[in-house]
């Protein structure tokens, strides 16, 4: 059987140009699902319109291979989809066609892909936490071999770029949280929000907090790993919360030895002049009615001990000095002073909780009339010293813990222990929020 072309102006037959490869006009296919059989009508009407022919009652007329390369029924986008070079009977060269045109699309959407995947790819290898060696292995075998690929479907196109936005949205939320970390406690986070800042520090209002650290600013140390008002933050939730220095490391994205470096030193030598033994004129102006009505103007201070659990002791006789009968427990005391307007007025260094007591021998068997009275005076204002220690322990619960043992032994120049610091610390910062008794 001789097969001739049909394209207009081609002489083309199969018994003289043995060489070439004829192709028949594409059937419609029904067998194949809907999808098929609209592709397919709409590729032999597409077919017919390049013929510009009358062909009715031939069923498959032939073309040649000049004329056409084969192409998958599924490649819409491939311009041999439907025949067109030389429709029109004159041979034009590959330059001019459509086939020159959507190698060099495909070209440019595998390079642009290629250089997508690979500028996150590129950050990530430049920065040291974020290296992730199947990361590298994953570009490196399937986006960086796309270069050598020349069968790309627009499937194929379309699932690397879903692929390549659902890594893109994953790598976002992923810095996201990082940020998250590393912001949660600038001082941007605590602006206007006086009841984190009450929780994370004791301190009642975010211009109380801004207060200090304008004044410890210039003292503070500079780090690299860790700005002022995170050292300042950093303290301040030791001291507020007791959490453990893994938990601040964590929180502040350091190591653990930068958050055992808390700056109580700094804080101890600068806020020693808030704990103030007040004049006597001051105090006689500004004195409760309570202290008024039981002692007129005659109350400077009221003293009291109180006394902070530490970790049992290894060495005996540390273990006998620190022990409590009181708190059945290992002990420090300290000496507090409250003024009657109930700030802390004086607090002595920490001392080991065994009393020393000294008896004397009483001459009387019982109070006389006036010092019952003078006691039962004296009994009705001191729950405003045990309010006092109250508030300085519930506010700063490292006080309320077990004191570990390296927090007694280190001595600075001084002679001051790392307790030492701590006590007058918490002391003064209860003096920076509102006094518990009541003036009128």
């Amino acid at each position: 059987m001789v097969n001739y072309c049909r394209v207009f102006g081609c002489t083309n037959q199969s018994d003289h140009e043995k060489h070439l490869e004829f192709y028949r006009l594409p059937k419609v296919i029904t067998n194949q699902g809907e999808q098929c059989q609209k592709l397919s009508e709409e590729r032999r009407r597409l077919w017919l319109a390049k013929l510009n022919q009358d062909l009715r009652g031939k069923k498959h007329p032939n073309l040649f291979d000049p004329f056409l390369v084969r192409s998958d029924l599924y490649q819409k986008d491939d311009p041999d989809w439907v025949p067109s070079v030389g429709m029109t009977g004159q041979q034009r060269s590959p330059e001019e066609t459509g086939t020159s045109r959507y190698k060099r699309r495909l070209n440019r959407t595998q390079q642009r892909l290629k250089d997508e995947a690979a500028a996150p790819a590129a950050a990530a290898t430049d920065d040291p936490e974020t290296d992730d060696p199947l990361t590298s292995d994953y570009v490196s075998s399937n986006l960086c071999s796309t270069g050598t690929q020349t069968d790309m479907t627009g499937d194929f196109i379309e699932a690397m770029t879903s692929e390549l936005q659902s890594l893109r949205t994953e790598n976002i939320h992923l810095r996201s949280d990082v940020a998250h970390l590393s912001t949660s406690y600038d001082q941007s986070a605590f602006v206007d929000r006086d009841e984190k800042v009450l929780f994370f520090t004791g301190l009642p209002t975010y211009q109380i907090l801004l207060v200090l650290f304008t004044f410890l600013s210039p003292r503070l140390p500079v780090k690299k790993s860790l700005d002022k008002f995170k050292q300042l933050m950093l303290t301040l939730m030791r001291l507020r919360l007791n959490v453990s220095t893994t938990f601040l490391s964590y929180a502040f994205n350091i190591s653990v030895a930068t958050a055992s470096r808390i700056v109580t030193d700094v804080m101890f030598i600068h806020m020693k002049p808030l704990i103030i033994w007040p004049e006597r004129e001051h105090l006689q102006k500004t004195m409760p009615m309570q202290f008024r009505k039981h002692f007129g103007k005659k109350c400077a201070v009221i003293i009291d001990c109180f006394e902070v659990f530490i970790e049992h002791p290894s060495n005996l006789i540390a273990r006998a000095k620190t022990w409590s009968s009181y708190k059945h427990h290992n002990t420090v005391k300290f000496l507090i002073g409250i003024t009657p307007q109930g700030t802390v007025s004086y607090i002595s260094n920490a001392w080991g909780g065994r009393f020393l007591v000294i008896l004397f021998l009483l001459i009387v068997s019982q109070l006389a009339p006036v010092d019952l009275e003078t006691t039962r005076k004296i009994a009705h204002v001191r729950i405003h010293v045990e309010r006092v220690i109250g508030s300085v322990r519930q506010k700063y619960t490292i006080l309320g813990g077990d004191i570990a043992n390296r927090f007694l032994m280190c001595k600075d120049s001084d002679g001051y222990c790392t307790i030492d610091k701590i006590g007058l610390v918490c002391c003064a910062l209860v003096n920076l929020c509102p006094s518990i008794v009541d003036f009128d």
